[in-house]
């Protein structure tokens, strides 16, 4: 079997264990939903809450149908987040001053039990919402850690397998795209000019971008993309050298990302660079 075969076969693979191992739940694909999408669908659950408290008030009593309040602003604080479940929250409690306080169909409540039946809802909701929407981020940032983990770990198996370069390249750079869901470009420096040895996610290298590489490979330091001095550059970049003395720089393109530039991108892309020297310079050395 030749080596492009065994490259491309080798890419697929990691790939698809990494998209098995990084799979989306179905709260972070309604996270990712459009900010209107998901109030909409909070309030949509807080009308449901509604309608079903209009049908079990008078086995339960008005007071107590403020608990059905409480289901929406939980769910929507667990699959939309903060910002939908305080809308749920706000939501709520208009709801059962319209519809179960006294005069009913206004926003007036005449009881001073309605009162702090109201209040409490708005405390109770608000505090449950608080507390859900911090449990999701907790839970989802854990799920990304160990997902970068294991991308990370299966190159660095890669390496201590001594796999070929290419195929090693290849994983690199499948893992920062799963890793950051973003165009990911590795090219190679060769008699000043450079060629590409791995493009996933459809990356678009303009020249602003291959200045901005050959820059990052000149100086040794990382480039970050729109920012001085290559402001016109899309791609994020950063070399690596071999102790054979074959230069790669790795590029990511934020700017395509299906989420928000990470505070600390290099935390994660330098580990693959590292793997990446030494295969580069185990290589060299064979």
């Amino acid at each position: 079997m030749s080596e492009s075969v065994m490259t491309i076969g080798g890419a697929n693979s990691f790939r698809s264990k990494l998209e098995f191992a990084g799979a989306e739940t179905f709260r972070d694909e309604m996270i990712r939903l459009p900010v209107a999408a998901r109030y909409a669908a909070s309030l949509s659950l807080v009308a449901l809450a509604t309608a079903v408290a209009m049908s079990t008030e008078r086995l339960v009593g008005s007071p107590n149908v403020t608990l059905l309040y409480v289901i929406p602003v939980v769910l929507a604080a667990t699959v939309f987040g903060w910002g939908p479940s305080m809308a749920a929250v706000v939501a709520g409690v208009l709801a059962f001053d319209f519809f179960f306080t006294e005069p009913r169909y206004t926003l007036e409540i005449a009881s001073p039990t309605d009162i702090g039946a109201a209040v409490l809802l708005l405390f109770t909701a608000a505090i449950v919402s608080a507390v859900a929407a911090e449990a999701r981020r907790t839970a989802h940032e854990a799920r990304q850690a160990a997902f970068r983990a294991e991308a990370l770990r299966v190159v660095g198996h890669m390496v201590i397998e001594a796999r070929p370069a290419a195929d090693i390249i290849q994983a690199a750079a499948v893992s920062l795209n799963r890793i950051f869901r973003a165009p990911v470009v590795v090219l190679a420096d060769g008699a000043g000019s450079l060629s590409p040895l791995a493009l996933i996610g459809g990356p678009v290298v303009m020249e602003a971008d291959e200045r901005a590489a050959i820059g990052c490979l000149g100086s040794k330091l990382p480039s970050r993309a729109q920012i001085y001095p290559f402001p016109d550059s899309r791609i994020d970049f950063w070399p690596v050298t071999s102790r054979s003395g074959r230069q790669l720089v790795l590029g990511v393109d934020f700017t395509r990302a299906e989420r928000s530039r990470p505070v600390a991108p290099e935390r994660s892309v330098e580990v693959v660079a590292g793997y990446l020297a030494l295969a580069l310079g185990e290589e060299g050395a064979a």
